[in-house]
């Protein structure tokens, strides 16, 4: 047993501490009479050794300085960079404890934020793959390398290159990553491919704070059903004679490799899109695959990061949706439609609403490409869209971004009284937000939990709504 911690600690404190539980975003909590002490990098069951940071009146944070006792669920992290990219903060967690945890926190979020406690939340479906799993990946280019502890004073390192991943809370520290365990294999052999190509060229790599450069992103996509690959080198102003020869050289090193794109984006937002996009080598467009369905995926579109994930989630929503065929279906914040297509064989009609226009454009060809004709979709803010359809919907879809939805949209899909709805969402803070708010005319019947990024604290839901009038 750890010692006794003092009661009124201080900012600077060295205390020991028994560690209870897991927060959303992977720090560890304990608690000392009452004040709730957040320490990352803990882990529930660790007794540690950690220096208060910050102290609030109910609350301190706390740096981890010592493991006295692991916990039995603590493993070895199989990353070099674990601790410092920030990317998979439970990676030194047991999977199924990291399930637990995750489901734990859905019924946290809809007992504390929506007050309904009782709500029937199943065991987390988990991931198919616990590692190479991610289908893109976005990496920064920087005239700055951020060192780790055991890079210190190698003299051997280009401290003036990065391609990699962004430190944690930081706009302008780059690790520079030469392998990431959510990617597949050969993501990873061609991203470093690229950045010697990058690093050979006498073109400067970009400044964050200046944003004098060009070279500034590397996005790799990867079509899991045709095993394919997509490059996209996003760069501060349009050189194709600089950039082609890069491309030349991708596309003649990996067969895989079907699609080379330049993206050009002069903004000073760190966005990896471009403003204007030219194509290098092969295709425009990879195609992938959920279920028995075919996807165009551009440069920019939106689609699902985990493809096997995406699959079970979009079943689960199936199920819930439970279609008979003379249905008419509303999918708000459609996207390109992945849902919405879905659900398309067992409707009768289904209308998407998405506010983004390439997204619309995207949702009608990939409607064209599965022969689907019983799908539309309309362009513009939910809010907006969704006061002008007619006849209510007898099953509503949503699918809403981080954010959650709008005051006003909730207030409309009341007025709507959608006999059910399905709500997908990768937040469960606003999703019992969103339900808090529908409870008084809606009975949630179960909550079911898909866990499509192992290692890391986020977790999908999908919710089935029963309207009250139509028993639950």
């Amino acid at each position: 047993m750890p010692e006794e911690t003092p009661v009124n600690i201080r900012r600077g404190d060295e205390v020991t501490l028994d560690i209870e539980s897991l927060a959303f975003g992977g720090r560890g909590i304990a608690r000392v009479d009452g004040l709730t002490v957040f320490v990352e990098g803990a882990l529930p069951g660790d007794s540690v050794r950690a220096r208060i940071i910050r102290k609030k009146q109910r609350y301190a944070e706390a740096r981890l300085m010592e493991i006295i006792l692991p916990a039995p669920d603590r493993t070895e992290p199989p990353c070099r960079y674990f601790g410092y990219c920030g990317g998979c903060v439970l990676q030194n967690l047991a999977y199924d404890r990291q399930l637990e945890y995750k489901r734990q926190h859905v019924v946290d979020s809809l007992e504390h934020i929506a007050l309904m406690p009782d709500v029937r939340v199943h065991p987390v479906l988990p991931s198919a793959r616990l590692f190479g799993y991610r289908n893109k990946m976005e990496f920064s280019c920087s005239d700055r390398r951020w060192l780790l502890p055991v890079e210190m004073g190698r003299e051997d390192l280009d401290t003036g290159f990065a391609l990699g991943l962004h430190v944690p809370g930081t706009f302008n520290k780059i690790l520079d990553i030469e392998q990431c365990l959510l990617f597949p294999d050969d993501g990873n052999r061609i991203l470093a491919a690229v950045r010697e190509l990058i690093r050979q060229s006498s073109v400067p790599v970009y400044n964050l704070k200046t944003h004098a450069g060009f070279w500034r992103f590397v996005m790799l996509r990867h079509s899991v059903a045709a095993d394919t690959w997509m490059v996209n080198i996003v760069t501060a102003f349009e050189d194709r004679p600089r950039v082609q020869p890069l491309a030349d050289m991708i596309a003649g090193s990996f067969p895989k490799v079907s699609s080379v794109m330049n993206n050009i984006n002069g903004r000073k937002a760190a966005i990896a899109a471009g403003e204007r996009e030219i194509l290098l080598y092969g295709d425009a467009v990879i195609e992938d695959r959920i279920g028995r369905f075919r996807f165009d995926i551009s440069a920019n579109s939106f689609f699902q990061t985990n493809t096997p994930g995406a699959e079970a989630l979009y079943r689960v929503a199936e199920s819930y949706a439970a279609l008979s065929g003379t249905e008419t279906v509303m999918d708000l914040y459609c996207g390109t439609g992945t849902i919405a297509i879905r659900l398309s064989g067992a409707a009768r009609e289904v209308v998407g609403l998405e506010i983004n226009p390439a997204c619309v454009a995207d949702a009608d060809a990939n409607c064209r490409k599965n022969g689907i004709d019983n799908a539309r979709f309309i362009a513009g803010d939910v809010r907006e869209t969704l006061n002008r359809i007619g006849q209510p919907p007898d099953v509503l879809v949503i699918d809403p971004p981080r954010a959650g939805m709008h005051p006003d949209v909730v207030a409309q899909v009341l007025g709507l009284a959608t006999p059910k709805i399905v709500y997908v969402s990768c937040n469960p803070a606003t999703l019992a937000r969103d339900i808090g708010l529908l409870k008084e005319h809606y009975t949630v019947a179960e909550v079911q939990p898909v866990d499509m990024f192992p290692h890391t604290p986020h977790i999908e839901c999908v919710a089935r709504l029963i309207h009250k009038k139509d028993g639950s």
